[in-house]
């Protein structure tokens, strides 16, 4: 059997451990089908539980189980023991643990030379965690004021552990995501809410949606497998990188980014399978006739939406969606104090927060200021092209197009250092374009200082 997994890892170019974590990773979405298959509340808990343990074990390894067990016993021990504080002590506790397996582990050298270890789903494992404990919290808190968010996904009582276990590992979800709520989960298990058989009759069937996440892995697994070898990260710290002109590197780091990202795709596109085969992707119906399902529970990704971004602004809304929708509700959104405005200040301190559920690598956590400075150009230009006139069509088009070329720009020249990882490649890489993805979002903020913009608005006809 390991010969055949040395061939079968060799013939795909991968490592064993990759090879196997993607074997168990695939495996997901059969196992998620047999939930549905499992009568009762109580059984399809357990089998939840059970199979995402089982999956870890055959990916991971035991000590896996024992890794994710830290902070799942830590967050349920302080809805249970502390609950007016909860929230706060898991979000600490959780990213603590997670930074010291970070540090310990060194994931992002060993992903690159071929290993595999549980941090990834750890990272993954460690948001549910809190997002359970905040919402337990959030329960003792009086509705009024409270954002959308806080209504719909408060606990008024404490999950039991059973059913947080099941909402944890839920069928190896935690490997890659998507992140999803407690509140859902407990629906979801119990056929109630938007799972529930209602005037519409029962939940529609999953297996159309779950076949085209399929065919999207499939294509984005091949893209991945041609590109890669053409734009190798190693050819960074190749002499004769820095034999070409300025405007080869530039377009190289655009392609490297271009590659890297076929491989997200392919994950969080087999995630998405898994989720929506379960029947857990499922978000409701649209409001047209007839109306359809969505499954905007279990996407990660846009890809369209990422490759032809017409502002640094929407990335959040199209990559990774599921974790920028828990940054935003549970970082974000809960540093904006009553009566003010969100400003610089909480989109750093959200990033850093990304930055650091990643790893403390130097690339990722320039990476991340990186990107904020990306948003916050971005929202300069948006602001510039909002003020021209209505009637002068073109030039609002064309700073719509320079606000694109920005952020395709300053995104594939900000991830190399995501990729690399190194304080000294990032800079390396950075220094061999002259540093213009920094040094242009920094120009629009200052710029946006000395050149503010108003929102033009249409002159109110003359009343007569």
């Amino acid at each position: 059997m390991g010969v055949d997994m040395e061939a079968m890892a060799a013939s795909i170019g991968v490592s064993v451990p990759v090879l196997r974590f993607l074997l168990c990773f695939v495996a997901t979405i059969p196992v998620s089908f047999l939930w549905r298959l499992v009568p009762g509340r109580l059984p399809k808990h357990l089998y939840s539980a059970f199979s995402g343990a089982l999956l870890s074990y055959l990916s991971f390894g035991f000590s896996s189980i024992l890794h994710f067990l830290v902070p799942m016993f830590l967050g349920y021990a302080a809805m249970l023991l502390y609950r007016p504080k909860c929230g706060i002590i898991t979000f600490f506790l959780g990213f603590g643990y997670l930074i010291g397996c970070h540090v310990y582990y060194m994931s992002g050298d060993a992903w690159k030379e071929g290993g595999m270890d549980a941090t990834g789903a750890l990272m993954v494992l460690t948001l549910k965690v809190i997002s359970c404990a905040i919402n337990y919290n959030d329960g003792l808190l009086k509705e009024e004021g409270l954002r959308e968010a806080q209504k719909k996904y408060r606990l008024f009582k404490l999950p039991s552990l059973i059913e947080y276990f099941g909402y944890c590992l839920c069928c190896g979800s935690h490997f890659a995501g998507p992140v999803y709520e407690m509140k859902d989960y407990t629906e979801w298990t119990e056929g109630k809410g938007i799972w529930a058989h209602s005037g519409r009759g029962p939940p529609p069937s999953p297996f159309g949606a779950a076949f085209r996440a399929v065919v999207q892995a499939a294509i984005c697994m091949a893209m991945y497998l041609y590109l890669v070898p053409h734009y190798p990260l190693s050819r960074f710290t190749d002499p004769i990188y820095q034999e070409w002109g300025f405007w080869k590197r530039l377009s190289y780091q655009y392609m490297s980014g271009f590659t890297a990202r076929w491989k997200y795709y392919f994950i969080w596109s087999i995630s998405e399978a898994s989720i929506i085969i379960s029947g857990l992707g499922f978000s409701g119906w649209t409001d047209s006739s007839p109306p359809k399902p969505r499954w905007d529970s279990a996407k990660n990704i846009d890809i369209l939406g990422v490759e032809l971004v017409k502002s640094s602004v929407e990335l959040p809304l199209v990559w990774n969606i599921q974790v920028s929708t828990w940054l935003r509700h549970y970082v974000y959104e809960r540093l904006v104090k009553k009566g003010t405005k969100p400003g610089f200040f909480q989109l750093l301190a959200t990033q850093t927060v990304s930055a650091v559920w990643h790893g403390l690598y130097p690339g990722y956590i320039i990476f991340f200021v990186q990107s904020a400075l990306m948003i916050a150009g971005s929202r300069v230009i948006y602001r510039w092209q909002q003020a021209v006139p209505q009637n002068m069509v073109v030039v609002k088009k064309a700073v719509g197009f320079m606000n694109f070329v920005y952020s395709v720009l300053v995104l594939n020249y900000s991830c190399v250092g995501f990729m690399v990882l190194s304080l000294h490649e990032t800079l390396a890489s950075y220094g061999s374009v002259y540093y213009i993805g920094t040094i242009l979002p920094i120009v629009l903020i200052l710029l946006g200082y000395i050149v503010p913009a108003k929102p033009s608005r249409p002159k109110a006809r003359k009343e007569q």
